[in-house]
């Protein structure tokens, strides 16, 4: 080899240099290329292992997103499994350090709360059980008093309406005691019992036909297309509510906004159903909500309520509401609740960076349950001293360990989610009285979910459309700590004569104000 580089020319061994010199930056880019092929197949691997995790986890899982842990140092991140497994805990100079320390083993048992006490308000239905031996001649001395929760069951009565008709002895005129105003004209059922079958169907998740069953065996005969009318019917005389509840909402300044889906029956595709969509609406200060049912869930779904809407508008990462990031006279808030959840979704993949993240996170929370003393003023003002040293903390720790992770990876996305909404994130911040996240909203929509595992479906999109308004109504009814039932009867029996300018006066959270007073 050595002779046949002797005899070559100058300028031949200036080509064979070139040739091998190609070759090795050739290798050198193959190289880097199966390098990045396999970071990239390592990238696809653990994304769908995270998305197999995730599904498992929703079906057979546990919920919870409970975390606790110890104070993590970031500057730990690069400490190897080896590392940590060469670390030796000290041993006490008075122990032996070949034995083993004593444990006590945790006891199972709980104390005993005691036996549930009944209310005192109860009705009392008293039986006396005298000894079988005769007591003539003996002393009582006490006696033994037991206590035990019994039920009537539910009972049917006619309700009779008598009005007498008088009339003056020289026959000019004729007079009766004017009728109750009532929903429904010439209705067989009452106020009661329709709020009833109401509160069965939207509070107590019970299918309309479910609750006729009950009725049957009640003895009580009512066929399924009369209770659906009535509902119809009692869905056309609410609707100048609902209406005034959708304005009020509006013209709040504070907003949270989520939706979730609903499938409907649709008569032009046979067999199958249609995934439609209520969109919910809660004004915090105002303990208020809205349910808008929709069709679908593109970027027009919001307009009918968010157009016009001012002030600050809290939601979740749903790319549908970014069209209001820079609206004027709009100021879009994040949720750290949904922030939250992506590092912790992240834990099983990279534990170090994401406990750091939910260690911050649950500082801030800590700060928030301290702040809920304060007024409104007073608590902006602790949370700009306490809570904001935490945010740039956590900002400045995203920022460095992002440039090291993969961004399709869990923690990736965990970074990406809060940079890209790092400014709505802060933005709480600006008064007392916005919230940290939306919860409160995703625990209004909540009910609606085990609903549809009961009635599974709407009957029509006219059947969602009632269906929201109902839900509007009994979920504020739980925001105000309201008993819906009480309500809508309430309600069912003033609303055909109450003046529409006035329907304010009929919202839930006015109703337990006329109670209190």
């Amino acid at each position: 080899m050595k002779s046949e580089l002797n005899n070559l020319s100058k300028q031949a061994l200036i080509e064979l240099v070139l040739k091998q010199h190609i070759q090795a930056q050739n290798h050198r880019e193959e190289l880097q290329h199966h390098k990045s092929e396999l970071q990239h197949h390592k990238s696809e691997l653990q994304h769908k292992n995270f998305i197999i995790d995730q599904l498992s986890r929703m079906l057979f899982g546990t919920k919870s997103e409970k975390f606790k842990t110890v104070p993590v140092d970031p500057s730990q991140l690069t400490l190897s499994f080896e590392e940590l497994t060469a670390i030796k805990q000290p041993v006490e100079e008075d122990q032996d350090p070949t034995e083993k320390p004593a444990t006590k083993k945790p006891s199972n048992k709980k104390n005993h709360p005691g036996r549930h006490k009944l209310p005192d308000d109860l009705p009392e239905k008293v039986i006396v059980i005298e000894p079988e031996m005769s007591t003539e001649g003996l002393v009582k001395i006490g006696e033994e008093r037991t206590e035990i929760l019994e039920i009537a069951p539910a009972k049917f009565f006619k309700l009779v309406i008598i009005r007498p008709k008088y009339a003056k002895k020289d026959g000019e005129g004729v007079f009766v005691g004017e009728m109750p105003s009532r929903p429904i004209e010439k209705c067989l059922a009452g106020n009661a019992l329709l709020a009833h079958l109401l509160i069965g169907k939207y509070e107590d998740h019970l299918p309309l036909y479910r609750q006729q069953q009950i009725f049957k065996r009640l003895g009580i005969k009512i066929p399924p297309s009369t209770i659906d009318g009535w509902i119809r019917q009692l869905g056309t005389l609410l609707e100048p509510l609902y209406e005034a509840m959708v304005r009020a909402v509006k013209n709040v300044g504070y907003l949270q906004a989520d939706e979730t889906p609903l499938r409907v029956l649709d008569k032009r595709v046979k067999g199958k159903c249609h995934l439609g969509y209520f969109w919910a609406y809660h004004a915090p200060l105002k303990k208020l909500v809205v349910f808008d049912y929709k069709p679908g869930r593109n970027k027009d779904a919001p307009r009918e309520i968010l157009d016009d809407f001012k002030g600050y508008l809290q939601t979740d990462g749903y790319a549908v509401y970014d069209q209001y990031n820079q609206k004027q006279g709009v100021t879009h808030l994040a949720c750290w609740a949904h922030a939250r959840r992506y590092f912790e979704q992240a834990l099983k993949y990279d534990k170090v960076r994401a406990e750091f993240a939910m260690q911050k996170i649950q500082q801030l929370y800590q700060i928030e349950r301290e702040a809920k003393i304060f007024s409104q003023e007073d608590r902006k003002s602790y949370r700009i001293e306490k809570a904001l040293p935490v945010i740039n903390e956590l900002g400045k720790f995203i920022s460095e360990q992002n440039k090291e992770v993969l961004p399709k990876s869990p923690i990736g996305k965990a970074f990406g989610y809060a940079i890209n909404r790092w400014d709505a994130l802060q933005d709480y911040l600006y008064e007392g009285k916005l919230l940290i996240d939306n919860n409160c909203i995703e625990n209004t929509i909540r009910p609606n979910a085990l609903g549809r595992k009961n009635w599974l479906f709407a009957g029509s999109h006219n059947g969602a459309k009632r269906s929201a308004m109902f839900y509007s109504f009994l979920g504020t009814c739980k925001l105000n700590g309201v008993d819906p039932n009480q309500w809508l009867t309430h309600v069912l029996k003033n609303i055909a004569d109450h003046k529409v300018n006035r329907l304010h006066e009929l919202f839930p959270q006015n109703f337990i104000q006329k109670i209190n007073m």
